[in-house]
C-alpha cells in the first residue's frame, strides 16, 4: 500500500505540474501580467496557506527551523536558488517559447546531476550514462529543429533559458535532502515558497505595479488560483513520492508531466509538432527513463 501511495503522488503531482505549463502560457500570451508579478503573488499565496496549514498539523512551532542558523541558512539558499530559480526560470523558457519546450527542457536535469556526480567523484560516468545523455541531446536536437539545420525552432535565449531551467532543477532535486530530512518536505517547501516570493516581491517592488488592475479580471484570478493550487500539491507531491518510492521510479513515472502538458497544450492552444519533433520527445523520454533505471547500477 505505501508503494502504491508513493506511485500515486508522483503520477497526480505530474499531471498537475504539468498542467501549470499551459496556464502560465495562457497568462503570459493572453493578459498583460508579468513573470515575475505572477511567480511572486503565487508563491507568497501558497506559502502562507501551507504554512497556516502547518500551523494546526505540526506538534512544534513552523518557526522553529528560524532560531538554527545553519538549517536557516540552507532554507535560504534553497529558496533563492532552488524554488525561486526553478519557478522563474521555467516560467521564462514558457514566455520565450512555450509550455511544452520549457517542460521537456527540465528534462536536462538528469544530465547535470550524472555531469556533477562524475565532477564530484573525479570519474568518468559509466558507458550507458554517456549513451543516455547523447541520446537525450539528439533527441533535444529534434525537438529543437525538426531535423533541419537551417535554422532552431525556438530562440537562442529560449535555450539558455532552458539550460538554466535544467541546472535550477538538479539544484531543486539535490541540495535540500538533508534540509527535509530534518525538518520534513512541507515545512521546507512552505517556507521556500513564502521567502522566495517575498524575495522577488521586494526586489521587483510589486507593490507598485498596475498589473493589480488586471486581478479585477475574473477569469485571471480563476486561472491565478488554479496555478498556485496545481504547482503547490505537485510540488508537496514530488517531493512526499521519495517516502515511499525510490528515486528512480519517482524520475520515471515524472515523464507523464511532458505528455499531460502536450495534451492539454494541443487542445488550447492548438500546438502542432513535427514528425521529428515527436520523435525527439520520445527519445527524450526513453533516455531520461534508462538514466534513473540504470542510475543504481552506476
Amino acid at each position: 500500500m505505501q508503494r502504491l501511495k508513493g506511485i500515486l503522488l508522483i503520477v497526480v503531482g505530474a499531471a498537475l505540474w504539468g498542467a501549470t505549463g499551459p496556464m502560465m502560457e495562457w497568462l503570459l500570451a493572453e493578459t498583460a501580467l508579468t513573470v515575475s508579478f505572477i511567480l511572486a503573488l503565487r508563491l507568497i499565496i501558497a506559502g502562507i496557506a501551507l504554512l497556516i496549514f502547518l500551523s494546526f498539523k505540526m506538534d512544534k512551532s513552523i518557526n522553529s527551523i528560524w532560531q538554527q542558523r545553519i538549517w536557516l541558512q540552507q532554507l535560504f539558499i534553497f529558496s533563492l536558488v532552488g524554488m525561486l530559480g526553478l519557478q522563474y526560470s521555467f516560467a521564462a523558457t514558457i514566455e520565450v517559447s512555450n509550455a511544452i519546450v520549457a517542460t521537456l527542457l527540465q528534462f536536462l536535469a538528469p544530465i547535470f546531476i550524472v555531469l556533477y556526480v562524475s565532477l564530484s567523484q573525479k570519474k568518468m560516468p559509466p558507458r550507458f550514462q554517456v549513451i543516455g545523455i547523447i541520446s537525450t541531446l539528439a533527441g533535444l536536437f529534434l525537438l529543437l529543429t525538426n531535423a533541419s539545420l537551417d535554422h532552431l525552432l525556438v530562440s537562442q535565449e529560449a535555450l539558455i533559458w532552458g539550460i538554466i531551467l535544467g541546472l535550477s532543477f538538479s539544484f531543486y532535486t539535490l541540495y535540500p535532502a538533508r534540509l527535509m530530512k530534518e525538518w520534513g518536505v512541507l515545512l521546507v517547501v512552505a517556507w521556500g515558497m513564502l521567502i522566495s516570493g517575498v524575495l522577488l516581491g521586494v526586489g521587483t517592488a510589486i507593490w507598485r505595479s498596475n498589473e493589480w488592475l488586471l486581478l479585477k479580471d475574473g477569469k485571471i484570478i480563476m486561472i491565478l488560483l488554479l496555478l498556485t493550487l496545481f504547482s503547490t500539491l505537485a510540488y508537496v507531491m514530488f517531493l512526499s513520492s521519495m517516502s515511499y518510492i525510490t528515486p528512480v521510479e519517482t524520475s520515471v513515472l515524472s515523464s507523464i508531466e511532458p505528455l499531460t502538458t502536450m495534451i492539454i497544450s494541443i487542445i488550447v492552444f492548438q500546438a502542432t509538432l513535427g514528425t521529428w519533433q515527436v520523435l525527439g520527445i520520445v527519445v527524450m523520454l526513453l533516455s531520461v527513463m534508462a538514466l534513473s533505471l540504470l542510475g543504481d547500477k552506476a
